[in-house]
């Protein structure tokens, strides 16, 4: 399936000499939600605005649907929405005017149906004649949304959309992105809730100093790095761990009355019920047993995390 954004050595280095992007590589499919995860300054915002040409490129190319984001801009960014981090609104206006307005930079016709239909999903249409200077942060950034809805792209870009807005929004947002999903439009996001681009995500991208280090469909990513944690609850208190449990890598944990065992899904599964065999032969009885998984957190953590120097 040909790629709806394909990206190719992409560099981007300020005047100052600071590289923001390292030789960027990325092709993102037709319709899939797309998460892009790192820490701050690692250029997740730099990547979304030289495909939205606000920012411009030191070197690479970028097609936005086989268009070239520089040549071909026109075309391009006819295809895209951006919702950014920092809002921008015309404070003076309405919102109604300002999402028509919005459309119609585009060279879209008027479709009142429409806008309609985008501040009712939002809930906004009771703020419909409200001047934007009257709005409170968490509908701002609905009308942001809607503005970026209003020609409607193929391409969808939100960069920290929930970041410090109310319970409502997100769901409200988030169940828009699964209908627009639905219409085969394909969603780029960055969030600092990582929850989120677990339960949203097909693929995930982690980015670090400008450097993409891992793309993967979301399942495979958990699969492959997530691991397991067996709790194992013991009746009797263990002063230290047996050395016949010494080969399972275990740590006693809860005051010596708890062994835990980490693994791999998948490959190293058979290792607990060997584990648990082990256990009973030296006449230890467990009161109970719990596993748990790694969250995607846990995994992106545990991928942009770096050691300190020793001292």
């Amino acid at each position: 399936m040909k790629p709806i954004i394909s990206i190719s050595g992409l560099t981007k280095t300020y005047a100052s000499g600071f590289k923001a992007l390292k030789g960027i590589d990325l092709d993102i499919r037709p319709g899939e939600i797309f998460a892009l995860l790192g820490p701050n300054g690692a250029g997740k915002t730099t990547l979304i605005n030289i495909i939205c040409g606000i920012v411009n490129r030191t070197a690479g190319s970028v097609l936005a649907d086989g268009h070239d984001v520089v040549r071909d801009y026109r075309a391009a960014r006819s295809l895209i929405g951006l919702v950014p981090q920092e809002l921008s609104t015309d404070a003076f206006e309405t919102v109604t005017s300002t999402i028509t307005f919005s459309r119609g930079l585009y060279g879209k016709p008027p479709n009142a149906a429409l806008i309609e239909k985008l501040l009712r999903d939002l809930s906004l249409w009771d703020k419909k004649n409200s001047k934007i200077m009257t709005l409170s942060g968490g509908m701002k950034r609905r009308v942001m949304i809607a503005k970026a809805l209003s020609h409607e792209p193929k391409i969808l870009f939100l960069d920290e959309p929930t970041a410090g807005v109310d319970v409502e929004l997100r769901r409200d947002m988030w169940a828009m992105v699964r209908g627009l999903r639905e219409k085969g439009v394909t969603i780029i996001l960055t969030t600092h809730y990582i929850e989120e681009a677990e339960e949203m995500a097909d693929r995930v991208g982690v980015i670090r100093k400008g450097e993409l280090i891992l793309v993967e469909d979301k399942a495979a990513l958990m699969k492959k790095l997530g691991r397991k944690r067996l709790r194992l609850s013991l009746r009797t208190r263990l002063e230290r761990i047996p050395d016949a449990l010494s080969r399972f890598g275990l740590e006693l944990t809860g005051g010596g009355h708890e062994l835990v065992y980490s693994f791999r899904s998948g490959a190293e599964e058979a290792g607990v019920a060997a584990l648990i065999q082990s256990v009973g032969d030296l006449g230890l009885a467990i009161n109970d047993l719990d596993t748990k998984e790694s969250s995607l957190e846990e995994i992106f953590v545990s991928l942009v995390h770096e050691p300190k120097d020793a001292p």
